[in-house]
């Protein structure tokens, strides 16, 4: 068993994106996480991934996902999905935001789930925000690592791919007695996958770096490489944040791959600011706003 180090376990880009990856492949996951955490869910018949941006108003605002969920053709629900890593008070000011508007487009209810990555943040997140309006508090939604369901079972494994590496992630990152058997349930689905199913052992593998995962995947004589995980495009990004961290040419080369791998143009003038920079943390903010900015000039706002 290779161990792959710290370096991906530090990526904010990994810690943030890798559920949303997995809506975005099965957007029904939502549900699964709401229902964890006794939101009810009106019946649906499909769910779709809905637009991200709410740039009905003067400033921008982008929601990490949105999911809604229709049956006969008609929106029932929409859900706002946002991961934190770290608590943002600026949150209380644009979640309000992102509901109204979506309310508005969608012309049905709205929910908004917060995932959270430690339980300090979801106890943060949680904390109800008064509108001003009297009797109006939005509480929102949170779920963290625990709240995830375990996927002990390999056929429910094998039916639900993208759950069962989410239940992977969360439970063999938190121990426990039953650690174990939801990895087991996750490798034996992995060596039996339906025909036509995404296989996520890449960002499983990437995830689950530390020395008790290890452990794991030795007792269950499985053998994890690395190019196994450059597989994902993201956990290549992920890499390449990570070798480039600690020189800044190679932070600046990082800010300008990422822009190039979403296709992004950039002008000669805004190559040569981002190449001259010497500042860490300038450099780092670059990064972190390569990933999600429409045009090169965003990165400098």
């Amino acid at each position: 068993m290779t161990a792959f180090g710290n370096v991906f376990a530090m990526s904010p880009t990994l810690e943030h994106e890798y559920l949303i990856e997995l809506v975005r492949n099965r957007p029904s996951l939502v549900t699964a996480l709401l229902a964890r955490v006794d939101v009810e869910v009106p019946a649906f018949d499909e769910a779709l991934v809905g637009n991200c941006d709410f740039t009905d108003l003067p400033k921008e605002f982008r929601a990490d996902s949105v999911v809604v969920l229709r049956r006969g053709g008609k929106p029932v629900a929409s859900v706002i999905l946002e991961v934190q890593r770290k608590y943002d008070p600026h949150k209380q000011w644009s979640w309000p935001v992102y509901m109204a508007t979506l309310r508005a487009r969608e012309k049905c209810p709205v929910m908004l789930l917060v995932f959270c990555q430690t339980e300090e943040t979801a106890v943060t997140c949680a904390s109800p925000i008064h509108m001003g309006h009297p009797g109006w508090v939005l509480r929102p939604s949170v779920a963290a690592l625990r709240d995830v369901p375990r996927i002990t079972d390999m056929e429910q494994a094998r039916a639900n791919p993208e759950l069962a590496a989410l239940s992977t992630i969360a439970h063999v990152s938190l121990g426990g007695d039953e650690a174990l058997e939801v990895l087991r349930a996750w490798v034996e689905a992995e060596k039996q996958p339906l025909e036509g199913q995404r296989s996520y052992a890449a960002l499983v593998y990437i995830m689950l770096c530390g020395p008790d995962a290890v452990q794991m995947f030795k007792e269950l004589e499985v053998a994890v490489g690395i190019p196994d995980a450059m597989r994902n495009p993201i956990i290549r990004e992920a890499v390449e944040y990570g070798e480039a961290k600690g020189e800044a040419r190679g932070e600046a080369k990082a800010v300008l791959r990422i822009l190039r791998r979403r296709d992004i143009p950039i002008s000669h003038e805004a190559q040569e600011r981002v190449l001259t920079c010497t500042d860490q943390a300038t450099l780092e903010t670059w990064i972190d706003r390569a990933i999600t900015v429409k045009a090169a000039d965003e990165l400098f706002g």
